[in-house]
């Protein structure tokens, strides 16, 4: 154990990582100076100079803790006092049994706070290159748009090469423009969600001669033209729609336009062959998320594809769908389980530049990394939370356990990974006592999922 040092935590970068981070180290006690580029150094993806800026989805995806990973690890948040879920939570909008938010809102309630905290300054300003010598305590939270003389500092001194991918932007409607003659609200399965109804969704119905047009436009279209050093793999979890369609005709089906679990009300008794969904995007409802619709085509193709959808033939659009770069280590080779730099353990990272994906998972790194650089400051050590936690697993896989999915599966290098419950180690589940008949895999997984996360609930609050 080392003395307690009066040197300040600093925090590069005020996005959901860095401002989760700065707001857990200030409200331990630590003083935070917290430095962010913007509005002096603008990104190709952020409209505004606000903390927390959602760039892509307006939705932090399930908010049930019992059943779902990402709800679970809402809730792990909740319990450590999280900033990014106390503003999300203020500003949810309907989403079924998601947690979505007005993005204005949530930035202003994170930036507010941030700035208002007695332990926090906030500095405005790029940190070009590596942080001055004299930082003994950083933590590096610059995200998937890492400034390029800062990442160019970091693979210098790691030796690694950064891996990219794009992170594909949805096109974002204006609701007026929507024909409601045609669309019809209903959230899927008519799932009422902690700030929805149960028709918390507009639904555009397609017929099979409509989905094959729109895919047929799908695979003609003109597209965004990468340069060879761009030309990297996508996430998975967030394909373009024409990269979807290019993996089979049905693919979109199956994906984000599935009809099940809704019904046309004007034609009940005729199920819609593909279904496309818009999630409300502000809490004016004056604009809709196509959800699921991540696109890397030309502004000037999108309009005239989009309009092909039926309830959309006259829409308008407040932002066409869009690519960013995003930047990450390969985290399981450069970090210590304490999130630290191996070849220089003053700098910590947190968020999604770890290989975390997603808005939830980039904020609890940042959780972590904020609680860890204030527990050194007070010359302690604070070890990761347990394995058996959604923070805990999500910690696991960046800083080793891939590797030994890797050793496993065969996979060839480190992707982003969303929080899952394949990442927790497992649980042993009994036939409840009384169950009458054939126990069913469906109860089994439920069971299963129940068990995790009673256990993490559990576990999480002895690390808090």
């Amino acid at each position: 154990m080392s003395n307690t040092t009066t040197q300040p935590i600093h925090i590069i970068g005020a996005g959901l990582a860095g401002s989760e981070a700065a707001w857990q180290a200030a409200e331990a006690g630590a003083k935070v100076i917290l430095h962010e580029m913007r509005p002096n150094v603008p990104t190709d993806a952020h409209n505004t100079d606000g903390f927390a800026e959602l760039v892509c989805s307006n939705s932090f995806r399930s908010d049930d803790a019992r059943h779902n990973a990402v709800g679970l690890l809402h809730e792990e948040m909740r319990r450590c006092g999280s900033i990014i879920m106390r503003a999300a939570d203020a500003s949810a909008l309907p989403a079924g049994g998601a947690l979505a938010v007005d993005r204005d809102g949530f930035s202003a309630k994170v930036t507010e706070a941030v700035r208002n905290h007695p332990n926090l300054t906030i500095e405005l300003g790029e940190v070009p290159g590596l942080p001055p010598a004299e930082w003994e305590n950083v933590i590096v939270a610059t995200g998937p748009l890492t400034s390029p003389a800062l990442a160019s500092a970091i693979q210098e001194l790691t030796g690694e090469e950064s891996l990219a991918f794009f992170d594909a932007i949805a096109p974002i409607v204006h609701y007026d423009s929507i024909d409601m003659d045609i669309v019809w609200a209903q959230s899927r399965y008519d799932k009422v969600g902690p700030s929805g109804t149960g028709a918390d969704y507009l639904n555009c119905p397609m017929d099979e001669a409509q989905y094959n047009t729109f895919v047929d436009a799908l695979l003609s279209a003109p597209l965004h033209e990468f340069k060879d050093w761009e030309k990297v793999p996508y996430f998975d979890g967030c394909l373009p729609i024409e990269v979807m369609a290019e993996r089979g005709r049905g693919t979109l089906r199956f994906g984000p336009m599935k009809p099940v679990g809704l019904t046309n009300p004007r034609n009940p008794t005729v199920k819609p062959y593909a279904i496309v969904q818009l999630r409300q995007d502000n809490e004016l409802g004056t604009l809709w998320n196509m959800v699921g619709f991540q696109t890397k085509m030309r502004y000037g193709i999108q309009t005239e594809i989009f309009r092909l959808i039926p309830g959309l033939q006259n829409a308008q659009f407040a932002r066409l769908g869009g690519l960013h770069r995003n930047t990450f280590l390969n985290s399981p080779k450069v970090l210590g389980a304490d999130l630290k730099l191996k070849v220089m353990p003053r700098l910590r990272f947190a968020g999604q530049v770890t290989g975390v994906e997603g808005y939830v998972e980039s904020a609890a790194v940042g959780l972590i990394a904020g609680r860890m650089a204030a527990a050194e400051a007070r010359g302690e050590t604070l070890a990761a939370p347990p394995a058996t936690t959604a923070l805990g697993a999500l910690v696991n896989h960046i800083t080793g356990g891939h590797l030994e999915a890797e050793a496993y599966s065969g996979a060839r290098s480190f992707q982003p990974m969303n929080v899952n419950f394949g990442l927790f180690p497992p649980v042993t589940i009994t036939k409840p006592e009384g169950h009458v008949g054939r126990w069913k895999s469906t109860e089994k997984t439920i069971a299963k999922r129940e068990a995790i996360t009673g256990r993490a609930l559990d576990d999480v609050m002895a690390w808090a």
